[in-house]
């Protein structure tokens, strides 16, 4: 968690704000007159399920704890930032000559992967002795379009091969030793750690190359696999094979499949199945999961069928289960109490491969079952039912308890009540035991974990209240506005004249600029007015911008996700239009949500005021969606596939 999140957690917005203005409660919500402007009829609202606030007056303001003191107290971010943080009591750390020391030699050690993975690549394809090596690919069905795509490559037997080219190229030895592609001895002399082996290439979610998976090309050789140490730039347990080439299909599929191998991985995409990951040959970690859980809430497990391979699946579910989020859902116990049950936000299910076969096998053979299986697949409730059912003796009562035990906190985590009570019954029926005896036993479990969330009262209790129309939407666009803002700011710092000719079509089509204040995430916002100002100065570097923002900024640009590349300054405008105005149409939408709202709870002088904004908010909403997906067409013949982010309209 960042500072900006730990801070915006610490603070209660109702708190932060009511500090400034006397704030009133108005049924789920706070109001006040707005300290922005002139008015006698309070129209300043602040919602504590979102923890935002808007004005719905003549100033039309809004935004976060962050925007309000910015504007109440005339503060910069920096200085919001520091001071918000003196408040919540969260320490912020300048970085250290130290860190900014680790984050060149960090630099250098990418770079010298990255031409390793070239030179490796270009020996592959050109080398007399990576004639085997390309024997292999072809017996193993992989196109050159695939071999060029994954950058696959080929390492030398010689002993002194890769040092000799990447030392002569300016890196030393022990820049080498730290990236993983040399051995250092006991008497200090190096060594290529990599020989005579299929080169895989495996990069960041980013695209960038941080290490590699090497394949012998002998029939018996021992290990099969290697892959590079832990370093800096890798750690294998918090990387997956392929998903800076899977993450758009992965949003545009609304789920990923996760398997083993790197060549399960390969010939999925080069099938055209590009929502496939690999986590290469390790268990399944938390941090895998919460990788994947930026792109998707559906993951498909699809690991080998043999005992090995069921355990392996077994205990990857438990990391993904507690790995993924949860949402709170009210249980009423027998005197009428109500408690908070959390649900698990997400879906697990389990691809069962045929025996002897793994991903690559059968898609190679039958690639139009692939999708059949994936079809198919078994949520987590069956499978481990099925596997726990294998195992036990139903003959044996203990036995069958201890299913009935295992089975709860699966059952406990089915946010549709039908679909749980479904799954109690079947295991029942599995168990030749009464219906009635495992939904009881179900009902207390959940009403125990229910009394283990304790209810709060007073304005805490405001965020624990069933979801409205409007919290459910605030809620859904807090778990991708990181995405969607993060993008959308990428796209314009990858190219310093789009921003301004962006906002120059968009006044076109009588719709507003883009500005800071589109973005919810701090962040974001401070980052494009350091853009603007830069642009403004005619100094549009990037690397300028880092040293010029707060540190909890900078970190934020270092997470950003990449843009498409190699596009034309014609497709590099649709790409930012389509971004400027996806976000404009979200926060659109929410301001719709926010305004029905408080419509349903509203006095009758009110409501006439909030129907009137509703219709201003309708009529900028439509002209937004009629930019988006019909003036867009229009700029070019060419269509540019945009990235999907989750939940967000294409």
């Amino acid at each position: 968690m960042g500072v900006v999140d730990e801070i915006k957690e610490r603070l209660d917005i109702v708190d932060v704000i009511g500090a400034y203005v006397p704030l009133q409660r108005a049924g789920r919500y706070y109001r006040a007159l707005c300290p922005f402007h002139a008015e006698k009829t309070p129209s300043f609202y602040v919602f504590p399920d979102s923890q935002r606030w808007h004005c719905f007056g003549a100033c039309g303001e809004g935004g976060d704890i962050f925007t309000f003191v910015m504007k109440r107290e005339g503060w910069d971010f920096a200085t919001a930032l520091e001071e918000l943080a003196r408040r919540a009591g969260v320490v912020l750390r300048p970085r250290t000559p130290e860190q900014a020391q680790a984050e060149e030699e960090n630099a250098r050690l990418k770079a010298a992967v990255a031409e390793a993975a070239r030179y490796y690549h270009h020996l592959l394809l050109h080398a007399p002795e990576a004639a085997r090596a390309r024997e292999y690919l072809a017996r193993r069905g992989l196109s050159s379009e695939t071999v060029l795509r994954f950058q696959l490559g080929y390492s030398l037997p010689a002993w002194d091969a890769l040092r000799a080219y990447l030392t002569g190229r300016g890196f030393t030895p022990d820049e080498l030793v730290r990236a993983g592609l040399l051995v250092e001895r006991d008497d200090g002399s190096t060594h290529d750690r990599f020989r005579d082996r299929l080169m895989i290439p495996i990069r960041d979610p980013h695209g960038e190359t941080v290490g590699f998976g090497a394949r012998t090309l002998e029939a018996d050789g021992v290990p099969k696999y290697i892959n590079s140490p832990q370093t800096p730039l890798f750690d294998k347990g918090r990387l997956l094979f392929g998903l800076d080439m899977a993450r758009d299909a992965i949003r545009r599929e609304e789920c990923v499949v996760v398997v083993e191998g790197y060549m399960d991985v390969m010939q999925a995409h080069q099938a055209g199945f590009g929502n496939v990951v690999a986590q290469m040959g390790t268990a399944l970690t938390e941090t895998q999961v919460r990788l994947l859980k930026r792109y998707t809430r559906r993951l498909i497990l699809a690991l080998d069928p043999d005992a090995a391979g069921v355990q392996a699946t077994l205990r990857g579910l438990e990391v993904a289960r507690e790995a993924l989020d949860r949402e709170l859902t009210p249980v009423f116990n027998p005197r009428g109490l109500v408690g908070f049950e959390r649900r698990l936000g997400a879906e697990i299910r389990v691809l069962t491969l045929p025996a002897g076969h793994d991903p690559d096998d059968l898609i190679r053979q039958d690639p139009g079952r692939w999708p059949v299986l994936v079809r198919e697949s078994l949520p987590v409730v069956e499978f481990v039912l099925g596997q726990l059912l294998r195992q036990t003796d139903l003959e044996d009562a203990k036995g069958r308890a201890r299913v009935v035990e295992a089975m709860l906190p699966l059952l406990r985590d089915v946010g549709d009540p039908v679909e749980r009570e479904t799954y109690a019954q079947k295991v029942a029926r599995a168990l030749r035991l009464d219906a009635r005896t495992v939904l009881a036993r179900l009902y207390e479990a959940e009403r125990q974990a229910a009394q283990r969330t304790p209810l709060v009262t007073g304005r805490e209790a405001v965020r624990r209240e069933p979801p409205n129309e409007a919290s459910r939407a605030e809620a859904e666009g807090r778990q991708r506005t990181a995405d969607l803002e993060g993008y959308c700011l990428a796209t314009f710092l990858s190219q310093p004249w789009l921003l301004d000719a962006v906002n120059r079509t968009l006044a076109e089509w009588d719709i507003p600029p883009l500005q800071p204040g589109d973005f919810h995430d701090p962040t974001c916002r401070a980052a494009l007015e350091a853009w603007e100002e830069m642009l403004a100065e005619g100094m549009a570097d990037p690397s300028i911008l880092r040293r010029r923002l707060p540190e909890p900024v900078a970190l934020r640009l270092d997470g950003l996700p990449e843009p498409p590349s190699d596009l034309s300054d014609e497709q590099w405008l649709r790409e930012g239009i389509q971004a400027a105005l996806r976000l404009r149409e979200r926060n659109l939408r929410h301001r719709k949500a926010e305004l029905r709202a408080l419509t349903e709870e509203a006095l009758p002088p009110e409501v006439d005021r909030y129907g009137q904004a509703l219709e201003e908010n309708a009529r900028a909403l439509l002209r937004v969606q009629q930019a988006l997906y019909n003036r867009c067409w229009a700029l070019s013949s060419t269509w540019v596939e945009t990235p999907f982010i989750e939940g967000e309209p294409r």
